[in-house]
């Protein structure tokens, strides 16, 4: 069952220290969640992969990476059009009292995507077909817009400010400097890895809808007057991408089309090379992760759906145990961004192109850090594999390489046990292993593999006389006897097995 699988995945969550809910012992509001021990570990493997793969090794144009402010002027944010339009649809049960977001509500219950609608045509739906408070059966009231910036007060003056929504402003706001620092020719690109705030109405499902969330993001600067597209585009245009059209949608159809990168530009699907560049990269980025393409979608958001200024939003959607969510969200934002901050500004945010004054049009690939290690989790979950939950992590972003364990809780096994996870510990080698000598040694595999550590290194009475140990591997449970001088190689370049030719660039 769906609910069963999230709620074993919660579980193991919180019981080997992947997440857990923000001031639990207060039971403080929903939507903010802490990530544990492993969680901040497998969090900063995924950012520092996907910094490997998106920023380092993007060689189709220059990527510059950059670390905004969390704090952006009121300006700046009624520029962007955020301080007038930034909103979600909201109504209160008579009853419970309850909030509700009602667009969501809608699609639950009636299973209708009606994001965009106006609030009185929201009102007509419910009314219509009778949808209540979820939690007590009570009518729905008060339907209003709810802001869903965190707003702040700045300095002795109590200057207006926000919490940021997005990553992305602070790589419009920061776009002639970085242009004219690096010195930079179109196409670039500038990226940026960090938290984002949004007042969510009814934050649920733990870590998939946030309050505070981090995204990994990229905008992808470039001239409209050339539609060639990046220089890598050859080597991923083959790559199959699945898309739910919006004629699919229109027609009540859940069925996504089959066709390579290439042909849905050239079919006028997707609108230009820039964005299947990335929907072709996202697809080897997240097949190398453990997700299959066929559980992989990029719905076309509908017009209702779509920002005015957009030239086409593709969502990524997966296929979780509840069904369809976005894991990244790309957008074809066109000019809109740098014009508009241009013109509130003052600033002439226009670059040469070829001699030609031209205000770049972008492409955004954002990534959501949390659903991204949410799906992680439950395409890695196995149960019935052992007489214990199994988690079989991508072994690049899994929090613990190696477990290195002594056989029995004996002095000459556990000093060169120890001696054998210092020397790893120490290690030139980005790799990250522990040291476990507590219960017998089937409970600590059991352990091990709930963990989704990679591997398990056995120290026992053969190690102490030709310095050989046994290596267990997670997947497979299979044992070999290696050197112990041979560790160091084995488990870094364990870290990176089954990656070759998925990132693409």
């Amino acid at each position: 069952m769906p609910e069963q699988l999230a709620e074993s995945i919660v579980q193991l969550a919180l019981r080997r220290g992947f997440f857990n809910p923000t001031a639990e012992i207060y039971r403080a509001s929903a939507g903010f969640y802490d990530l544990g021990p492993l969680g901040a570990l497998m969090k900063n493997n995924l950012i520092n992969y996907w910094i490997d793969t998106f920023v380092k090794r993007e060689t189709s144009f220059d990527v510059y990476l950059i670390d905004g402010s969390l704090i952006l002027p009121y300006d700046a944010l009624k520029a962007s059009g955020h301080v007038d339009k930034f909103t979600d649809p909201m109504a209160e049960c008579k009853k419970c009292g309850r909030a509700h977001r009602v667009d969501q509500l809608i699609e639950d219950v009636l299973g209708l995507k009606v994001e965009g609608k106006s609030i009185e045509e929201l009102q007509e739906i419910v009314r219509k077909n009778g949808v209540s408070c979820p939690n007590c059966g009570g009518e729905l009231a008060g339907f209003k817009e709810h802001h869903l910036m965190f707003k702040l007060s700045v300095g002795g003056g109590e200057e207006t400010a926000f919490l940021r929504p997005e990553t992305a402003q602070n790589i419009f706001l920061n776009f002639k400097r970085i242009a004219f620092s690096m010195r930079a020719k179109l196409p670039f690109a500038v990226a940026q890895v960090g938290k984002s705030f949004r007042n969510e109405i009814s934050p649920r499902q733990s870590i998939i809808r946030l309050r505070e969330f981090s995204q990994m993001e990229v905008e992808v600067f470039f001239s409209p007057l050339r539609a060639d597209g990046p220089r890598g585009f050859e080597e991923v245009g083959d790559t199959v991408i699945r898309v739910l059209t919006r004629e699919e949608q229109m027609r009540g159809n859940g069925e996504a089309v089959e066709l390579r990168a290439r042909d849905a530009v050239e079919e006028g699907i997707v609108p230009n090379r820039f964005l299947a560049y990335y929907l072709a990269r996202e697809v080897r980025f997240f097949q190398s992760l453990g997700i299959p393409p066929e559980n992989m979608r990029f719905r076309h958001l509908l017009p209702e759906e779509t920002p005015h200024y957009s030239g086409g939003n593709f969502d990524l959607e997966v296929k979780f145990s509840f069904g369809w969510k976005e894991i990244v969200g790309n957008a074809y934002r066109r000019d809109y961004d740098l014009t508009v901050h241009s013109r509130h500004s003052g600033e002439d945010l226009s670059m040469d192109d070829n001699g030609v004054k031209v205000v770049p049009h972008v492409v955004e690939p954002s990534f959501g850090v949390e659903r991204i290690l949410y799906a992680i989790l439950e395409y890695s979950y196995r149960e019935g594999v052992r007489e214990w939950p199994l988690l079989m992590l991508p072994r690049i972003v899994s929090p613990i390489k190696a477990v290195v364990l002594p056989l029995l809780d004996r002095e000459a096994l556990t000093s060169r046990a120890w001696e054998v996870y210092t020397a790893l510990r120490m290690s030139r080698r980005p790799i990250y292993v522990v040291y476990d000598d507590r219960g017998s040694i089937g409970r600590r595999y059991a352990r091990a593999d709930e963990a989704g550590a990679n591997l398990c290194i056995t120290i026992d009475f053969q190690t102490l006389k030709d310095n050989t140990v046994t290596v267990r591997d997670r997947d497979n449970a299979q044992q070999v006897r290696v050197k112990i001088d041979e560790l160091e190689e084995i488990i870094f370049n364990d870290m990176y097995r089954g990656l070759e030719g998925t990132g693409g660039g």
